[in-house]
């Protein structure tokens, strides 16, 4: 599986940020991504004060390049880039070696 991380450094975003992120991301973003072509899943995760970033996992090579030259083409102008005030430090194809599934099976939420 091809995975790709784009990550934001926190640590000079305008206080309350992690807030508004996590905003948009419920109102905007997590529809935006549920049911697109190429993706298997998207994760947003964030260490406040810290730094912020998306974990895609697409289902061909295609897909994660296609996606991958789109978003860091307008990076710097990216909704994530717009709330925090800065453009990614980090956008990073790797591979996912294997993912599991729990005992508690997988939640598809907008918030946790």
């Amino acid at each position: 599986m091809k995975g790709l991380t784009v990550r934001w450094s926190l640590a000079e975003a305008p206080a309350g940020v992690e807030e508004r992120l996590a905003a948009y991301i419920e109102g905007t973003s997590h529809a935006r991504f549920t049911g697109l072509a190429g993706l298997r899943f998207k994760t947003w995760r964030q260490v406040p004060g810290e730094w912020f970033e998306g974990c895609y996992v697409f289902a061909t090579d295609e897909a994660r390049a296609e996606f991958q030259a789109t978003f860091a083409a307008g990076a710097a102008d990216a909704p994530g880039s717009r709330i925090i005030g800065s453009p990614p430090i980090l956008i990073e194809a790797c591979d996912v070696v294997a993912i599991a599934e729990g005992w508690e099976g997988f939640v598809a939420s907008a918030r946790g």
